[in-house]
């Protein structure tokens, strides 16, 4: 793995911690298919959250919750449904989006922002 992908996958590991911490249930990590990859599926109070990590270092990247995009969002909303079509259809709760920002400052703790509902 080079450095940006373990940068990628620390950034992952605080996600699911943050989001264990806060109740929900982790369902599947880096799940891919022909349309791209869903960083985290996790399960909250009924609903089905699909959620995109973003990490970065404090410094000269733009903020992590900057990179989604409309077009981030669109592509986030068709692998919310192919993961769907995979997996028996949408939860009585529905589905939402969620976006997960990691910045990690050169010394102390890193700062794990959780956004939900974003797309």
């Amino acid at each position: 793995m080079n450095a940006r992908g373990a940068l990628g996958r620390y950034g992952e590991d605080l996600a699911v911690r943050r989001l264990s911490e806060a109740g929900m249930t982790v369902v599947e990590r880096n799940w891919r298919c022909r349309d791209g990859e869903i960083d985290i599926v996790a399960l909250d109070a009924g609903a089905l959250v699909v959620c995109e990590v973003k990490t970065r270092r404090l410094g000269g990247y733009e903020h992590p919750m900057a990179a989604v995009t409309p077009g981030k969002a669109d592509r986030l909303r068709r692998l919310a449904e192919r993961w769907l079509e995979r997996h028996g259809g949408p939860p009585p709760g529905g589905v939402r989006i969620d976006l997960i920002g990691v910045v990690l400052p050169e010394r102390g703790a890193p700062v794990v922002e959780h956004v939900r509902g974003v797309a």
